[in-house]
């Protein structure tokens, strides 16, 4: 029957997600999701929201939402967007800021949704080597491009750029627009928001998925200058003009305003996550310095698609690229410290 599919999609190269298997009793580490649930208020405004009223469309401005994050980040409403997750977010940018004549730059070991989107979007793009130790270097962005994207703490590594590096890349390409994909910032991170109202060029991308436990709603946004929200606007309004209904903006309305339990959840990430490093070294592992909700490690002796098998027969799933330069390391997400427990006590087994 693929000989009614268009150009476009014979050309695809899709994304693949985290798998997201049924098995019985999982330790399931492997996409990173939040190991807490949302906020209790969260809740309580989904619940308020269920009614008669879902008969009637949603505000397709989500205007609760774009002033709850607009509050939360002291900046104004006119300098926020919101769609179905940050995916969705990131795929208007893609179309509406970084499909131009000169080359899009992205690190050659990120987030693989970005050479997804190049290719159904048609965005000539080049990816830039990290160094050896995987992390961004800021003079090689320095060059003619159509715009920079890269996550910050990066994705797979988890390591994270600070905040006088990410300015040196906004002064070197002033005509060009930096994304700066902030998924995992609240780990250990420092948000680039506060640079956005003195360069023009920035974007900040983030989710609600991750620290604010909301993966099953999906809702992103992005912050920035008036006028790169306007070219957001003017493709929303092209492809779907409600992308968040009734539940979504009530239940992120309500999770940006629930900062204490934001706050408890992940500082409780952070200390599980630094123990889970100590616990890991302990084993043999190299450990990538990690700002995510995630680890990245390797061990010099086990390959590691031998150890993921064998946690996956254990019930354990974490994930494993098999792709160059990586395809010795594991992404491990950070669970509760039960589940880190059980890993860690499978890999001493395993090992053994």
């Amino acid at each position: 029957m693929s000989r009614y599919w268009s150009a476009v999609v014979r050309g695809l190269t899709p994304y693949v997600p985290g798998e997201q298997p049924k098995l019985p009793n999982l330790v399931k580490l492997n996409t990173n999701e939040n190991p807490y649930g949302p906020s209790p208020k969260v809740l309580e405004a989904l619940r308020a929201e269920t009614g008669d009223t879902l008969r009637l469309y949603p505000d397709p401005n989500a205007d609760r939402l774009k002033e709850a994050v607009a509050a939360c980040f002291a900046v104004t409403p006119k300098q926020v967007f919101v769609g179905n997750g940050s995916d969705e977010v990131l795929a208007h940018v893609f179309l509406g800021l970084l499909k131009h004549d000169q080359p899009l730059l992205f690190p050659d070991i990120t987030y693989s949704f970005y050479p997804v989107y190049c290719g159904l979007y048609d965005v000539e793009h080049q990816t830039v080597p990290l160094t050896d130790a995987f992390e961004i270097r800021t003079e090689d962005y320095a060059r003619p491009n159509g715009g920079v994207i890269f996550p910050n703490p990066n994705a797979p590594t988890g390591r994270a750029l600070p905040l006088a590096d990410i300015e040196k890349i906004l002064a070197a390409n002033p005509e060009s627009v930096v994304v700066v994909d902030e998924a995992y910032v609240d780990f250990g991170g420092e948000t680039a928001i506060p640079l956005v109202a003195k360069y023009p060029n920035l974007l900040v991308v983030q989710t609600l998925s991750k620290s604010r436990s909301l993966a099953g709603l999906r809702v992103g946004f992005a912050i920035g200058h008036p006028d790169l929200i306007e070219a957001l606007e003017r493709v929303k309004n092209s492809f779907n003009s409600y992308p968040l209904d009734r539940l979504a903006i009530a239940g992120a309305v309500a999770a940006m305003e629930d900062k204490a339990h934001f706050e408890q959840t992940r500082q409780a990430v952070i200390r599980s996550r630094e123990a889970l490093v100590k616990e890991l070294a302990a084993l043999g592992f190299e450990v990538l310095p990690s700002a995510a909700n995630f680890i990245f490690a390797r061990h010099p002796q086990r390959d590691a698609g031998e150890l993921a098998a064998a946690l996956r027969s254990r019930s354990i799933i974490v994930r494993h690229f098999r792709q160059p330069r990586i395809e010795q390391f594991l992404r491990i997400t950070v669970g509760t410290d039960a589940q880190c427990q059980a890993l860690t006590s499978a890999l001493r087994e395993i090992l053994r």
